[in-house]
């Protein structure tokens, strides 16, 4: 069996080595409608005139895979007196994407939110967008973002929003609901270093304020709060994974690092919003299983530092973003261990059309202001929620996945819940 295995390799290094004399005279692009065949040949490192090489038209279709417009590449290759012709077939996202969204508020009002979105702009890749969003009060943003503006490695990104909602802060008195109102800009770079390294450096300039509602003040805890932040981002991002339409294989990390540095406001803000550390890691694997079935993980480690005591703390407990079914905004946490891991299954294709089932259960600990990490493992805060859902999706169009899941609190006080969202959970 080694003997084999040695002669199998050997066979594949030669005519791989073999192919390295093949020159590329041309480059093809076929099945393009709106992205720009120049933008794609900028991004691919296969290039005309330069010696064919097997494994890197391998690795541009699996860039080519990954970019919004992109539904789907194929390479084929063909051979005239020796020469080499490399053609991409392409199959063009949708990439207009409106955005709906509804929820319960956290006083239990109907909230929604209402985008639109361009992934393709320009037909080079750029993000053009805004939204609109009904949750107790308004709030707005807008973005664009163009990821290749100065070269194939190099791109730049802006974006404002205006958030205003009503949120829960978490005493030792009990919970009190804060009008909280914040108006940001950023302004970012984008670095594309290779393949699979991807990093963005930022900076936010933010106006924060809370303002008490209701009547029962509880006394010594601030009734107004406003400061002036800014915000120093930095993220990192390994990506190798492999996309076939709705189907994922690979691994991905994601970290995100702020400072958040407190500028100036009243006292109550000097008081209760400091200066702190933020640091955040997703570790997401995918497996392909089968002809039908992907298995999905998530596991989110994020911790605060500097802020340990404040009951203003940054991660929230929150059906959209960690635990389906535990509710809107029902806590905060200093620190936070998340898993999530599902079973997504083809029950029916055809054409443009899949429904997809899925089987989930989320698992997350937090650490309560004022408590030490070792809240995280002592089961006081921990939630298990599994849960079924269902997800109806669009191949032809960008991110175009309408999930519905419904999940199941395992343990005391807890709480079942239906989730609605765009785009698969992870």
């Amino acid at each position: 069996m080694r003997k084999l295995t040695f002669i199998l390799a050997a066979l594949l290094a030669f005519g791989h080595l073999s192919a390295q004399d093949e020159k590329i005279v041309k480059i093809e692009f076929e099945g393009l409608k709106r992205t720009k065949e120049a933008f794609l040949k900028r991004l691919i490192k296969t290039k005309e005139g330069a010696a064919y090489d097997s494994l890197l038209v391998v690795k541009d279709v699996e860039r080519l895979n990954r970019l919004t417009g992109i539904a789907k590449a194929i390479a084929t290759i063909a051979e005239q007196n020796g020469e080499t012709i490399v053609k991409y077939t392409i199959d063009e996202n949708f990439t207009i994407i409106p955005g709906p969204r509804i929820s319960t508020a956290s006083d239990g009002s109907f909230a929604y939110q209402l985008s639109l979105f361009e992934f393709n702009f320009l037909g080079n890749g750029q993000l053009l967008g805004a939204s609109f969003q009904r949750n107790v009060f308004n709030s707005f943003s807008a973005f664009w973002e163009h990821p290749f503006l100065f070269s194939d490695k190099v791109g730049f990104g802006l974006n404002y929003q205006n958030i205003t909602r009503e949120e829960p802060v978490f005493f030792d008195d009990g919970k009190k609901d804060y009008r909280f109102n914040s108006r940001m800009i950023e302004g970012k770079f984008l670095f594309n270093f290779d393949f699979n390294n991807e990093v963005e450096l930022g900076v936010v300039l933010v106006d924060e304020a809370y303002t008490f509602e209701g009547d029962d003040i509880i006394p010594g805890r601030p009734v107004n709060l406003n400061a002036d932040k800014l915000f120093y981002r930095a993220n990192y991002r390994y990506v190798d994974i492999d996309i076939d339409y709705q189907y994922f294989d690979g691994f991905q990390s994601e970290f995100t690092g702020q400072y958040i540095q407190f500028q100036n406001g009243n006292a109550a803000g000097e008081d209760f919003l400091n200066d702190f550390l933020s640091l955040r890691n997703d570790f997401i694997y995918y497996k392909k299983l089968g002809d039908k079935g992907n298995w999905a993980n998530r596991l989110r480690l994020a911790a605060a530092i500097g802020n340990e005591d404040s009951p203003f703390a940054p991660f929230t407990l929150d059906n959209q973003l960690n635990i389906r079914g535990v509710g809107n905004v029902i806590d905060r946490g200093t620190a936070a261990i998340v898993l999530n891991t599902e079973y997504r299954h083809t029950l029916y294709e055809k054409g443009w059309f899949v429904l997809q089932s899925n089987a989930f259960m989320d698992l997350g600990s937090w650490r309560n202001p004022g408590e030490d990490f070792s809240q995280l493992f002592d089961g006081t805060s921990t939630r298990l929620y599994p849960g079924l859902g269902i997800r109806f999706i669009h191949k032809k169009i960008f991110n175009a996945v309408f999930r519905l899941d419904y999940g199941i609190g395992i343990g005391n006080d807890t709480t079942n819940g239906i989730v609605f969202g765009i785009g698969q959970y992870f």
